[in-house]
């Protein structure tokens, strides 16, 4: 059976932290119930798609997925048993609070079927997370690592920021530092982005915080690769490091071009080739789910041109350490990108960017902070073939 995965996305949270632009709501709890109902009817309608294959992985994300309740996890796993087999040993991995989760919780969530747990730990620097509107403190984040521990998850990730203004390169240590004596399995490590339309986007242009120092955050991201490489953690992807056998499989659906569902209020799929996004808002979103029918809640769907694709495909896929099979590429796309692009790929090896290497195209070390530069000027190469 073709292998697919299914993301499902739980927009409800405590308090919606002034950096986030994601498809988030704080004060909407009472929806939980509906929400939960609606997400098992999302997933009946697409029957027909999930028909005769296997779901190799399930990711839920947010918002926080830790404010549904294990009950309701439980039911949508159910629901999605139903439809279609989940692969024997899938990995089932939920994003969490660290503020909000308790040793019952965490039992219930692995109990309901979740095998990993993500933890947005963000900082172990009290001053950052109140910066960061974070309800938890430091020492929720290791009490909740112990919990999930207790509780039978064997591979537990936290997430952490750099480039926060004022951080300083010590604090990031001190933090990254804080987060390896808790011994995760696997740590994602995320630079600040100042999104239009967020508190903090209004606080920057008004001066009333500083604009984030991009320098001292390319230095931070050297040294997060420098101590985790020491502490066992290897890189394979542009913010992810784990320990063996610890990578997200999930995740890396997204990157190495994969099929996923998109399930919930704003959640993107990738099937056949055609990209969707759902309703975003969750009372709309019910309310359209409900319906039962394929594709109810979708908002809009569209299969990207040849040049959106390619710079897609490439996009993703350089995002691995490994990068890609530039064969592959040729199969997927009737043609090498040495000839579709092939003064793009000599810009970018003379730049030290990208180099190729048995067969395949990856980001150098240099190239992986440059990431966005060079999947801009792809596409500016593709516009011009």
């Amino acid at each position: 059976m073709r292998p697919i995965s299914v993301y499902v996305h739980v927009p409800f949270c405590t308090y919606k932290c002034g950096y986030c632009d994601f498809n988030a709501y704080a004060g909407l709890e009472s929806l939980i119930p509906a929400y939960r109902d609606a997400l098992v009817a999302e997933i009946g309608g697409y029957a027909e798609v999930l028909a005769g294959r296997e779901i190799a992985t399930v990711g839920f994300g947010g918002g926080t997925p830790s404010e549904m309740p294990p009950e309701g996890i439980a039911a949508v796993l159910d629901a999605l048993r139903a439809a279609a087999p989940i692969a024997g040993g899938a990995e089932i991995t939920l994003e969490a609070n660290p503020g909000t989760l308790t040793g019952e919780h965490l039992a219930g969530l692995r109990s309901a079927g979740v095998t990993r747990l993500s933890l947005g730990a963000q900082s172990f620097d009290a001053g950052e997370l109140r910066f960061l509107d974070r309800i938890h403190s430091p020492e929720a984040t290791a009490s909740a690592l112990r919990l999930a521990r207790g509780a039978g998850f064997e591979s537990v990730n936290l997430d952490l920021m750099y480039g926060l203004p004022g951080q300083t390169l010590a604090a990031w240590e001190a933090s990254l530092r804080a987060a390896i004596a808790l011994e995760p399995d696997h740590l994602s490590c995320y630079c600040l982005t100042v999104e239009e339309g967020t508190p903090l986007a209004r606080r920057v242009r008004a001066g009333t915080v500083a604009t984030p120092d991009g320098d001292l955050a390319a230095d931070t991201y050297d040294r997060a690769g420098e101590l985790l490489a020491d502490a066992g953690f290897a890189q394979y992807e542009l913010s992810n490091w784990a320990r063996p056998g610890h990578e997200s499989r999930h995740n890396r659906v997204y990157w190495t071009w994969g099929e996923y569902l998109g399930i919930g209020a704003g959640a993107h799929g990738f099937v056949g080739g055609e990209r969707s996004e759902n309703i975003a808002h969750p009372r709309a979103y019910i309310e359209a789910a409900m319906r039962g029918m394929r594709g109810s809640a979708v908002l809009a769907a569209y299969t990207p041109d040849a040049a959106m694709m390619i710079d897609d495909y490439v996009s993703s896929c350089l995002r691995v350490t490994e990068g890609f099979a530039l064969d592959a590429f040729a199969r997927e796309f009737g043609g090498r990108l040495e000839a579709m692009a092939p003064r793009w790929l000599a810009d970018c090896e003379a730049a030290g960017w990208l180099e190729r290497a048995d067969g395949r195209l990856r980001l150098t070390l240099r190239g992986r902070q440059l990431h966005s530069e060079v999947v801009v000027r792809l596409m500016g190469a593709l516009g011009a073939v």
